[in-house]
């Protein structure tokens, strides 16, 4: 099935514009789970068991397996996904690209390594770094577009061309040039309310992962009035160490249930 309509399904499904950022820190994890010989994926698969019916995705960020090697634990928690909520997509949040050949090589990573449904990649390279990307048909491609971090205006707010940012340009290139297969995403931040609806407007129809709602305090409200497509959807709103760590404690789970249950109603407030 392709992403764009398992996302349409699952969310759906579970009446849930909410993504579960599976982001583990080794130092956050409950200790009781450090006698575990796999303890990332232990933590991981409780908190799936426990949200699985409350979500539209999982996201996994690469850097929390990659810096401890626990790449295998990372494949283990997506083949747990696929093997038990198989309608719930993952997104492997890995920010990839490179000189085209070498990108092949990123697709390789994500696609058949690490069997994601989709992956993030950053756009600063152009059009040819991207194509080997964009031609997997069935997965998910989302780029970089409007980031959450402080930092991002440095870059994303310089006008290049006609007084316009450089976000407003990938998201234009995005909508009219790199959308051709109809499997491209944008990110598009929550702590940036006003940009969120300004690339709404440019991209009625194209689903934005939104990271920045959680931990980072971005407002929900004005999130999803922004952001939100005319059909009540078209938004993947991320929120991962507000859920994951809601506990410390052997509750950690049910603790991690009652965050993303009630995130998720405080989304569909205003849908």
């Amino acid at each position: 099935m392709k992403f764009l309509d398992q996302l349409a399904e699952i969310t759906k499904k579970n009446n849930s514009l909410l993504c579960v950022g599976l982001d583990p820190d080794l130092e956050k994890i409950p200790a009781h789970l450090h006698s575990e010989k796999e303890p990332v994926f232990a933590f991981n698969r409780s908190i799936i068991d426990a949200t699985h019916d409350l979500v539209c995705a999982y996201k996994i960020q690469v850097a929390f397996y990659s810096a401890f090697a626990k790449e295998q634990e990372l494949a283990e928690t997506i083949i747990y996904i696929h093997e038990h909520y198989p309608q719930v997509p993952v997104i492997l949040d890995a920010k990839r690209n490179d000189i085209s050949n070498t990108a092949a090589l990123y697709v390789k990573e994500s696609f058949d390594r690490y069997k994601a449904d989709a992956v993030t990649v950053n756009p600063f390279m152009g059009s040819d770094s991207l194509q080997p990307f964009l031609e997997q048909k069935d997965k998910g491609i989302i780029i970089l577009c409007r980031t959450s971090n402080a930092g991002a205006k440095d870059l994303q707010d310089l006008n290049i061309v006609d007084g316009k940012p450089l976000y407003w340009h990938i998201a234009n290139k995005a909508v009219h040039l790199w959308n051709r297969n109809g499997n491209v995403l944008l990110v598009i931040s929550a702590t940036y309310p006003e940009e969120l609806a300004e690339v709404r407007a440019m991209a009625p129809n194209m689903i934005f992962l939104v990271p920045g709602v959680g931990a980072q305090g971005a407002d929900i409200e004005a999130t999803v009035r922004n952001g939100i497509n005319s059909h009540g959807a078209g938004m993947i709103i991320n929120s991962g160490r507000k859920i994951i760590y809601a506990s410390k404690e052997k509750d950690f789970a049910a603790e991690a249930r009652k965050a993303a249950e009630q995130t998720r109603d405080q989304i569909n407030q205003f849908r």
